[in-house]
């Protein structure tokens, strides 16, 4: 980990939007995913803070970040939008909900000259009906308050191929997770960092923004900006079709398939380390040995 600092900007509907910032160059700004917040990339931002300017935001509603007054993919993107304005950052990186903000602002700021996509979960196939079920399940497990079910759903749903949270029983897992969730809330966050039940409730936005990329397909190949498409080799099939799709309306973007990986690849928790190799030699358009 390198130290950081944190900033704020204001988002065109007025709500307070965090970032941090570490490294000198450059700018890149990381935009992360569901269940995630800025401290989620971490270990990614100090592989690339060598040779970039690193600005991760928390997202609406997590970390130090406000909630819009209505929510909606366009509000999302205009909290990056803000952060391009304040920093001149041209190059951008999404994972997952992430990569779709990422996508709709390039539609929208042609300044921006480069975008990576780690599997952004674009709704461009029918969707398969046990995604939808657990989709389900996840809201009235939000509304019943049983955070930890409300998790097990969402790992079911975006987890790995053989990932241990898709294998186990529900009734195992969801009430240890219930407990340990309930737990950990009652605890003050220390600094900046936030806790697991804010991020599962405000997985809330993240369902919507998929729902709200319905048709996005279509603008996409007017992006003006460079594109790399990241995806792993452990990653959910309907995760790799999205990609497919996104590959054939944007022929001349570079593909990627990290070996071993799954979708959080870019996390703290899995293998920042690889999907940084990749960014740095999209970014400087040559090789970096780490």
């Amino acid at each position: 980990m390198k130290p950081y600092t944190s900033h704020f900007v204001a988002s065109k509907d007025g709500a307070k939007v965090h970032y941090r910032q570490m490294g000198s160059g450059e700018g890149v700004i990381l935009v992360h995913g569901a269940m995630m917040y800025s401290g989620s990339f971490m270990r990614l931002a100090a592989w690339l803070a060598n040779h970039f300017t690193v600005y991760i935001p928390d997202r609406c509603g997590r970390g130090l970040s406000e909630t819009h007054p209505s929510h909606s993919l366009l509000a999302e993107s205009e909290d990056i939008q803000a952060i391009i304005s304040q920093t001149h950052t041209r190059y951008l990186f999404g994972l997952s909900s992430g990569a779709i903000i990422v996508l709709q602002t390039a539609i929208i700021c042609k300044s921006i000259q480069k975008i990576a996509l780690f599997e952004p979960p674009l709704p461009v196939i029918r969707t398969e009906m046990h995604l939808l079920k657990l989709e389900k399940e996840f809201d009235r497990a939000i509304a019943k308050e049983h955070y930890g079910k409300a998790f097990i759903s969402f790992m079911k749903m975006a987890g790995d191929k053989g990932s241990w949270m898709r294998l186990l029983p529900r009734f195992i897992t969801s009430p240890l997770m219930d407990m340990a969730i309930k737990k950990e809330a009652k605890k003050r966050p220390q600094n900046d960092k936030t806790n697991l039940k804010s991020l599962i409730m405000a997985t809330k936005y993240d369902n919507s923004l998929v729902r709200q990329s319905q048709g996005m397909i279509d603008k996409v190949p007017h992006i003006t900006a460079d594109i790399l498409l990241l995806g792993g080799e452990k990653s959910h099939p309907f995760l790799e079709k999205s990609l497919d799709t996104l590959h054939a309306v944007l022929p001349h973007a570079q593909r990627v398939k990290l070996p071993k990986v799954g979708h959080i690849a870019a996390s703290n928790n899995g293998k920042p380390e690889l999907v940084a190799k990749e960014l740095m030699a999209f970014f400087t358009e040559s090789k970096v040995i780490l």
